[in-house]
């Protein structure tokens, strides 16, 4: 229907994912396997919902967020045979093994009753536990200590926001709740952010996302918005400056002519 086409003004509504990736080290057994056995690591990047799943080893990825996105592209380093991977359904995510660290771009492409521009964002791959590294420079970690390390996660949080959303795409949306975050965290951290000192230490746990850090992420970008409206007045206040004093030079000028 035609008024399924008009934008609800003055409504606004988000979308809470995370993006990043996840990244274990290889024993030597399976190196050996791959067709290339410098690859040191398996690593798994993706675009997921911010809540994850009741007891689930996953970071993110509780609800299926295929009904807003239709595509995330990847696009890995040059090396990589077919480095723009597309992926069209649920999960948005692409597994690779390799070596070496580099900048993953991300687009994301909205379903048609959107009515959006896709997005990009940038993300750059993690595989080395480096805070557990006691050099006075970070280092990678020998083999032994990554695979006692565990995996290693690197992960983003970031909220989707549609202003002004078509009814249908509203509909859409309000049709398929978010899965609430937990107000507080109830899994430890990887093992080598909880204890960088301690190689002997238990093994932490699987990274999660809660209300307190959404909310923490809210006031950081307000805060962020103040310092900017606060420095354009700034600026705006020796622009004014500068002009009157131009303005002065000019008659000066004039007079001396």
């Amino acid at each position: 229907m035609a008024s399924d086409r008009v934008r609800v003004r003055g409504v606004s509504i988000y979308r809470p994912i995370i993006y990043g990736n996840t990244a274990t080290a290889l024993t030597q057994k399976e190196r050996d396997v791959l067709p290339t056995p410098d690859h040191t690591h398996r690593w798994t990047v993706a675009v997921r919902s911010a809540a994850s799943a009741p007891d689930s080893d996953q970071v993110g990825g509780a609800d299926d967020l295929s009904y807003f996105i239709k595509r995330v592209t990847f696009k890995l380093h040059d090396t990589y045979p077919n480095p723009s991977r597309n992926v069209d359904k649920h999960p948005f995510e692409v597994s690779e093994t390799g070596w070496g660290e580099f900048d993953i771009h991300i687009r994301i492409t909205f379903v048609a009753e959107s009515g959006e521009k896709a997005i990009t964002m940038y993300h750059h791959l993690k595989l080395h536990p480096w805070s557990i590294s006691l050099e006075p420079e970070p280092q990678a970690p020998s083999a032994d200590v990554a695979l006692k390390a565990g995996p290693v996660h690197s992960w983003q949080y970031d909220e989707i926001v549609f202003h002004d959303p078509y009814q249908n795409f509203l509909n859409i949306l309000t049709s398929h709740p978010v899965t609430p975050l937990p107000k507080t965290k109830k899994k430890p951290v990887p093992f080598h952010i909880a204890n960088p000192q301690s190689l002997e230490a238990s093994k932490g746990g699987v990274p999660e996302f809660t209300a307190l850090m959404e909310q923490e992420e809210a006031e950081r970008l307000e805060e962020a918005k103040r310092a900017i409206v606060k420095e354009q007045e700034h600026w705006r206040n020796i622009l004014i400056e500068k002009e009157k004093e131009l303005e002065k030079l000019q008659k000066q000028l004039a007079e001396t002519e």
